[in-house]
């Protein structure tokens, strides 16, 4: 059945229901706790995802990628056998020279599996045989808004769903009083960083109760939460009641899905204003979870609240959490910030994936780490003794997964010496993004959406789930 079919069946449904199906059955109906038919397509491994997305790219050969040689060409230009005449962004595009650099940063193996990680990353390193590190990542974009618009649609022109969207729409929601789709968004301690649209954790085509929720750090954590002073809750019930019927008198003229999406949500809302402040409520936890997700924990908005916040979250059943942190762009003083960002995330990220684990809750879990891309092996503006900085870098980068449907301990893929090409195993975005989806049962070639005459996917038109990382 084509979408225009639907909407007219649905229609003719609504039409002809002489007092329409009601607020209550229509809010359940529209829940979508079941899904689509048919899915998931196959067991799943995991039930949920908690994305900690890194915005900016953060430099793979100062965290993960360990490239010793480096040090021996240190200064040297970037070889052309190399680069093999690959573009380069506008901001170094018009530098005299491109020298290596080395990382400042020390490495060292971890676990039995071994793992390189850098002492940037302590916390992490200590659970490396709990994660999958995938170094052969690579994408098409080249610029950060188009990149982590790929990297979250499949596309990296904006308008398509977003990953979380996608999931929702097919699995359906596991909670009644949350969203199944929860978004939260830390600053990091520069202040800066790219921008972050709304319309990346957006629903697209898709029917917009699949878009993602954004949970604010300052005031209610969700816009509109609370009722204004003098409007007790009782009429808080009685106004949406009221309007619940205003919107089904419409919905049953004309049938459009996004006014039952409407009323679907103010009821959404309105158990929102009793979950929202019982999840947010961290007054139950105990010392030794502060502990072990470090000092910023009890800071609201911080990158550590979030992770917190994102397993009580999972807890209570919400599909696709997404944590964004911010800043991790360094074209310049690499040396100086890329250690602060480490700090504020390393520790956090490490206690997520133990907390998980002592609860039971790692096995059915898909957690990710990473950003849109990597970075140069060589410095972009002036190399100094004490400074240097890295541009974007779309060829290769470095990102590790742990949980639902991961086989832990391992790393797939590498780069050549510089860190600059695939040279085994390459994964390409929509294999990262099928792989996702399989850990969830899905086979991404069957979750589509038809529109404007065409079926669309989040793999868009390729991408096969990298099998030897999964369990």
């Amino acid at each position: 059945m084509d979408t225009v079919q639907l909407q007219l069946t649905r229609r003719h449904f609504f039409s002809r229901t002489a007092t329409g199906i009601g607020t209550a059955a229509l809010s359940s109906l529209l829940n979508a706790a079941g899904g689509l038919p048919g899915m998931p397509h196959f067991a799943p491994k995991a039930k949920r995802v908690i994305y900690l997305f890194q915005s900016g790219g953060p430099s793979q050969i100062e965290l993960f990628d360990y490239k010793p040689r480096l040090q021996d060409v240190a200064g040297q230009e970037m070889p052309e056998s190399v680069r093999k005449g690959q573009r380069l962004t506008t901001m170094s595009a018009s530098q005299s020279s491109l020298p290596l650099v080395p990382s400042r940063f020390s490495f060292s193996r971890h676990g039995q599996s071994g793992a390189w990680v850098s002492e940037l990353l302590p916390y992490t390193a200590k659970i490396a045989d709990r994660l999958t590190f995938i170094k052969s990542l690579h994408t098409e974009a080249i610029n950060h808004d188009p990149a982590v618009t790929f990297l979250q649609t499949g596309a990296q022109i904006a308008g398509r769903p977003s990953i979380g969207a996608w999931l929702t729409y097919g699995l359906g929601s596991d909670t009644e009083n949350l969203p199944a789709f929860v978004v939260m968004i830390s600053p990091g301690g520069g202040g800066g960083g790219q921008p972050l649209y709304d319309r990346l954790w957006g629903s697209g085509f898709l029917p917009t109760r699949y878009q993602g929720v954004k949970f604010r750090s300052v005031g209610d954590p969700v816009l509109y939460l609370s009722d204004p002073d003098g409007f007790p809750k009782q009429n808080r019930r009685l106004y949406l009641d009221a309007l619940s019927r205003l919107n089904q008198m419409k919905l049953d003229e004309q049938g459009d899905p996004e006014i039952a999406t409407r009323i679907a949500q103010y009821e959404m809302a309105f158990r929102m204003q009793s979950s929202v402040p019982e999840l947010t409520d961290l007054t139950g936890e105990p010392e030794s979870t502060f502990q072990l997700y470090g000092p910023d924990a009890r800071k609201p908005g911080t990158f550590a609240a979030n992770c917190l916040l994102a397993r009580r979250l999972a807890e209570r059943g919400v599909r696709f959490i997404q944590l964004f942190h911010r800043d991790w762009d360094h074209h310049g003083r690499l040396p100086t910030d890329l250690p602060k960002r480490c700090k504020e995330t390393d520790q956090p990220a490490a206690a997520l994936i133990q907390d998980l684990e002592q609860r039971g809750m790692l096995d059915d879990t898909l957690v990710l780490w990473g950003g849109e891309f990597g970075r140069t092996v060589y410095c972009q503006g002036r190399l100094t003794k004490d400074d240097y900085g890295r541009d974007h870098h779309p060829r290769c980068f470095t990102m590790w997964m742990a949980g639902g449907g991961m086989r832990p301990g391992i790393t797939f893929g590498a780069t050549d010496e510089y860190s600059y090409n695939v040279e085994e195993n390459p994964v390409h975005i929509h294999d990262l993004q099928a792989t996702i989806l399989h850990c969830l049962g899905i086979d991404h070639t069957r979750l589509t959406f038809q529109y404007q005459g065409r079926h669309f996917r989040l793999t868009d038109v390729h991408g096969a789930v990298v099998k030897p990382v999964l369990a």
